[in-house]
């Protein structure tokens, strides 16, 4: 892994996805090419100022939309973030409708998600070293409320719950599993928050998701069938007042909170630590180094 200068040590992550691929108002901004273990992140990351927190910015799908849900690099994502000091996560998601309350162009911050992934390696410990993180609550609580304030502030049309199902794609529902997901009490449904939250988690990073809502699934018998031009055309209208949270929520990382997120690796790692192969402590060093100090006997 390349390593960091001091001067760009963030603090907040922001991941954008479709039709979200710069941050305005970032001032002294510059792309960073990180190299991970895992390979390249989907695209250069922009790091700079806003209003004074240090951001880092970086494009899940690449800034010319070249990777598809399944394609997108999500621990080479994780990780690079985590080694330029991130400690806090915002994802900024398009996504469907499951519900009639839920409108296209409203904002939804959920607390739940559904993994229907198929195709997707979801943990960075695979290999040498064995952790099982607690994820019963998938949402930084903290950086959640952050999020809604910052939303009604500015005046977003806002749902302060809700569960994410998160689909393989890159193909829609069919009308069966739509109607499947609402018999759940599904409220949105998107392709990319999976395994994105759980790398999140176990790299103890707060996570949090402001889900674009674009469109109506399939279930919904009276509107069109779902596009790509209905979903991006709705979506294109959300990303301004997307920026406009991003730009609100900056005050609350002056003094951020600590945060359990930050210690969810504590009593995770059963691997003992004198058994943990050399070159598998040093590929995953940027995760492990403080959980690991921290037991007793560590050679």
């Amino acid at each position: 892994m390349k390593r960091k200068r001091q001067d760009e040590q963030v603090t907040v992550g922001v991941i954008g996805g479709s039709g979200l691929y710069d941050i305005e108002g970032l001032t002294s901004a510059r792309p960073i090419r990180v190299r991970t273990p895992f390979g390249a992140p989907s695209d250069a990351i922009t790091v700079g100022l806003l209003d004074g927190i240090r951001v880092a910015f970086l494009s899940r799908h690449g800034r010319r939309h070249l990777l598809n849900p399944s394609a997108i690099n999500y621990r080479a994502n994780i990780f690079a973030l985590k080694s330029l000091g991130v400690s806090h996560v915002i994802s900024i998601s398009a996504v469907g409708s499951m519900k009639e309350s839920v409108h296209p162009g409203d904002v939804v911050v959920p607390d739940q998600f559904i993994d229907l992934t198929k195709r997707r390696v979801s943990t960075f410990f695979d290999n040498g070293v064995v952790a099982h993180v607690a994820f019963g609550e998938p949402i930084c609580a903290e950086l959640r409320q952050a999020l809604l304030s910052a939303g009604e502030r500015v005046g977003a049309t806002l749902h302060r719950n809700g569960t994410y199902l998160c689909m393989e794609g890159p193909q829609f529902s069919t009308k069966a599993e739509s109607r499947l997901y609402r018999q759940w009490g599904v409220d949105v449904i998107g392709m990319t928050n999976m395994p994105e939250a759980k790398l999140a988690r176990e790299a103890e990073l707060c996570y949090a998701t402001l889900a674009l809502v674009t469109d109506y699934d399939c279930w919904h018998e009276s509107e069109e069938a779902v596009t790509v031009e209905a979903v991006l055309g709705t979506l294109h209208r959300n990303v301004a007042l997307a920026k406009q949270i991003l730009r609100v929520v900056m005050p609350s990382f002056v003094d951020p909170i600590d945060c359990p997120c930050h210690r969810a690796l504590d009593n995770a790692i059963l691997t003992a630590p004198n058994r943990i192969p050399t070159a598998v402590r040093k590929k995953l060093a940027v995760l492990i180094d403080r959980p690991l100090t921290q037991k007793k006997g560590v050679r």
